[in-house]
């Protein structure tokens, strides 16, 4: 009953969105890079997906360390814009853009990211090149072919991404204490702190059955209407 609280349900709320929207700029950054690997020349297919693992191989807390760095007021974005601002002859105050729910955003978009690209190449590789010959012979421009060939037949590493990166981003908690400097608070937040912090182990498990009932309800109705995504199997 304390967790259907307005304040906690307003952290549920929020995690949710955040959850959302980290997937659907996922999902709109990692589509035309996997296309993009799909489509190179497989020498250079190699050496692309290299880079997109290469990040994998840091600790997830130096990334988001990294990204600190990045977005404070002395960083390297500041300093950036900055520069440009000069160049142009405008004036320029460094940005507020860390502790702020834009800054728990983009890293979860960047940390997030490899898991929707790999999927979605994944389909992307295996689609036969005599389906788009076949049809630019009836008569498909580019656009058609995308819509009608491509994108469904790529749906299946849509939803896995899906999946693998929506369920992640409703449970984390680092990014948000690092970046949000503890101000944003998520449900994996408010779970880790009354564990940790308000030693109430019974508030702090009650939260997390509902954390994870809400989170399997949402993946259930999705794949009900898109399908489980065959490529989790493959990543």
């Amino acid at each position: 009953a304390r967790c259907f609280d307005p304040i906690y349900v307003t952290i549920l709320w929020r995690s949710l969105v955040l959850a959302f929207n980290t997937t659907v700029l996922v999902i709109l950054l990692g589509y035309p890079l996997a296309y993009f690997i799909a489509r190179a020349h497989p020498k250079k297919r190699n050496l692309y997906l290299f880079m997109v693992l290469i990040p994998l191989w840091t600790n997830f807390v130096i990334r988001v360390y990294a990204w600190m760095m990045l977005l404070r007021k002395e960083g390297g974005i500041n300093i950036a814009l900055g520069w440009f601002a000069n160049l142009l002859g405008i004036p320029f105050q460094p940005l507020e853009m860390l502790y702020t729910p834009g800054a728990v955003l983009v890293g979860m978009v960047y940390e997030f990211l490899p898991f929707m690209i790999l999927p979605i190449f994944t389909s992307l590789e295996k689609i036969d090149n005599s389906l788009y010959e076949a049809a630019a012979d009836l008569g498909a421009n580019a656009i058609r072919t995308f819509l009608r060939v491509t994108l469904p037949l790529s749906m299946p590493g849509v939803v896995a991404g899906t999946i693998l990166v929506f369920i992640p981003v409703m449970g984390t908690f680092i990014v948000s204490d690092i970046l949000g400097g503890r101000q944003v608070i998520l449900v994996g937040n408010l779970i880790q702190r009354q564990f940790l912090d308000a030693r109430d182990p019974t508030f702090g498990s009650a939260a997390s059955l509902i954390l994870m009932v809400m989170t399997l309800i949402v993946t259930y109705f999705y794949t009900r209407r898109f399908g489980f995504g065959e490529e989790i199997v493959a990543v």
